[in-house]
């Protein structure tokens, strides 16, 4: 059970701050956001707040932010359409009722007879019942909605659309939300190393395996290496390069442990370790882990190390990927991530924590990759669009990102199988 609620949280973090950034930033450029959703599917739980619906939903493989102009409007007023108008204080247009207008006894009803929604904000139409015949028109609030079946659902004047936006505000809403996922192992990596500690370069023992030769020897945890074979020891980088070029060679350790200075010899047992391109290296080990600090300010500039470092890391694997150097097999689903956290989180919550910056990271660079449907393949189009001096057609480009959202399915369900076939068969 602690598997599965560690990796909901860790899922739902991931997916909430990712779509996090593309509504703070879609909101800041005045873009009208209808919902706000973790996972796909139906709802399970549903709220509003102001504009926006906030929902989380069955199936939980990412989440979404419904942005107005995104997609063509559904609802639209066509001549000879019988509705229901509700005023404010202003005299204008607050609520366009389409059915049940029974249920609303205040309401004007009037055949339509033309109606602009997104431009102008007006409806002209006929009084029923009016003898007169007098055509009327009415003006519409920024801010009025419909109601259909009981629901109501705000209007997208075109200024709060999507589309309406200049290339530079589009492009932040869509690349808010993998720079959220950066920020997010940011944050996580700070946290680790004001609470945990982050490695020293400093020339002092860490903790000692219990099996480990340096424990044999009698070397302990917090001993300075002032020297090794005579030479000069500044930090724990000269330590490790020393040890690794001596397996099974016996070193003269002088350490300061207290207010004494000790000679102790130390012979380093020797590991097989794999490298690039299938070959491998004999290194020594002595069973010391590098030393621990806490410093508030070093602190802050490790969470942005970190995470430039495992940035580099995951951008070298997929261009392995792309390459061919990874076969398919080596990637994993949401089953296999399932699997890896179960593992990470037998070794406690810092390696949780580290576990899910890195997936954060991951998550980042994964959407910002030049593919159809993710984000990266949006930021593509929008850079097409500024050398071109126009947008490309709408449904041309939709077509695109619906293919790609069919393949990126189609790449998920495999990933998924060799996961299954991988884990559990």
């Amino acid at each position: 059970m602690s598997t599965v609620i560690a990796f909901i949280v860790i899922f739902g973090a991931l997916v909430f701050f990712h779509e996090l950034g593309h509504l703070i930033f879609a909101k800041r450029a005045g873009i009208l956001c209808r919902e706000f959703a973790i996972g796909f599917g139906p709802k399970i739980f549903s709220h509003k707040r102001n504009e926006t619906v906030y929902t989380i939903r069955l199936l939980p493989i990412g989440g979404f932010v419904r942005m107005a102009g995104e997609d063509p409007e559904m609802i639209e007023l066509k001549p000879g359409q019988r509705i229901g108008l509700l005023f404010g204080e202003d005299k204008k247009v607050r609520k366009i009722i389409l059915n049940n207008k029974e249920k609303f006894p205040d309401a004007l009803v009037i055949e339509v007879e033309k109606a602009d929604v997104e431009h102008d904000l007006f409806v002209k139409g006929y009084e029923a019942g009016d003898d007169a015949e007098e055509l009327k028109t009415f003006s519409i609030s920024p801010k009025a909605v419909f109601v259909e079946n009981g629901t109501e659902s705000q209007i997208a004047p075109y200024d709060r659309q999507f589309s309406s936006k200049s290339i530079g505000q589009r492009t932040m809403a869509i690349f808010a939300g993998p720079m959220m996922n950066f920020i997010l192992a940011i944050v996580v990596f700070i946290i680790i190393a004001l609470f945990q500690g982050m490695p020293s370069d400093k020339p002092v023992l860490g903790e000692l395996a219990t099996d480990g030769s340096a424990i044999e020897a009698g070397l302990k945890q917090g001993d300075v290496v002032q020297s090794i074979e005579g030479a000069e020891i500044s930090s724990w980088s000269d330590v490790v390069e020393i040890i690794q070029k001596n397996p099974e060679n016996e070193l003269e350790f002088t350490i300061h442990r207290g207010e004494d200075t000790l000679e102790i010899p130390v012979t380093p047992d020797k590991r097989e370790v794999e490298l690039e391109g299938g070959t491998s290296q004999t290194i020594g080990i002595i069973g010391v882990y590098a030393p621990i600090e806490k410093d508030p300010l070093r602190a802050f500039l490790y969470g942005f190390q970190e995470t430039y470092t495992w940035t580099k890391e995951i951008i070298f694997a997929v261009g392995k990927l792309v390459t061919g150097q990874f076969s398919i097999d080596a990637l994993a689903g949401p089953v296999g991530i399932y699997e890896s956290t179960s593992i990470v989180a037998q070794s406690g919550i810092w390696y949780l924590m580290r576990w899910a910056a890195v997936l954060s990271i991951n998550l980042g660079i994964m959407n910002l990759l030049p593919i159809p449907a993710l984000d990266g393949g949006r930021l593509m189009f929008f850079a097409v669009e500024a050398v071109r001096g126009k947008p490309i057609d709408p449904q041309k480009e939709g077509l695109v990102h619906f293919i790609g959202f069919a393949l990126l399915m189609l790449l998920m369900l495999v990933v998924t199988w060799n996961d299954i076939q991988r884990f559990f068969l």
